[in-house]
């Protein structure tokens, strides 16, 4: 059961770190946008299109990443204070109620858009001669169903700690820097003990 968890964090984990390169592209295309219009006094034709699409894909497919470190918003007001069996019951239910049907229906329409779109061939119109537009709407379902497997992996710790009482480890990819500080002074107090 972990093994799958660890397997399913992983595939988020890559996909996050692989699209996360995308706001490096975001800026680069931004900055020579504001230096051909305000410097050259010679805008781009291609910087809108490139900077929308950029962004709508790091937005997407960032997803289950975020999925996978909890770091979606939540309103856990009360559910935080719950003990752990009661929280995974409680989110075991939220996936299966409004998480899976809201990802499900996300694949099934954004199949449908980007089908529509590569038989029609779509273009941008916010420019002359705009990028065809079906691989960017292609990121739609294929985020859906990456968030989808998370899910997956989501549901299995639920169902894993309502067996055993605890929640399973989740992947350790950023830590807080006052943690460490914190960390390393209390090392620093037990080697000088």
């Amino acid at each position: 059961m972990y093994k799958g968890i660890a397997a399913i964090d992983r595939i988020s984990l890559w996909s996050g770190k692989f699209f996360a390169w995308c706001i490096l592209f975001l800026t680069a295309v931004v900055s020579i946008e504001v230096f051909m219009r305000y410097v050259v006094g010679a805008p781009t034709s291609w910087a809108y299109d490139t900077s929308y699409m950029l962004y709508g894909t790091l937005f997407m497919m960032c997803g289950a990443y975020a999925l996978s470190y909890n770091a979606h918003v939540r309103a856990d007001v009360l559910s935080r204070y719950f003990p752990p069996r009661m929280q995974a019951g409680l989110d075991l239910v939220l996936y299966m109620v409004f998480f899976y049907p809201g990802v499900l229906a996300l694949i099934w329409n954004g199949w449908d858009y980007f089908a529509i779109s590569f038989r029609q061939n779509e273009h941008s119109s916010f420019t002359p001669d705009g990028p065809p537009l079906y691989p960017f709407k292609f990121v739609i379902p294929f985020a859906a169903v990456l968030l989808m497997l998370q899910g997956l992996a989501e549901i299995t710790r639920c169902i894993a700690c309502l067996r055993h009482g605890y929640w399973p480890p989740r992947p350790g990819d950023v830590q807080e820097l006052a943690d460490s500080e914190h960390a390393e002074g209390q090392r620093h107090e037990e080697t000088r003990s």
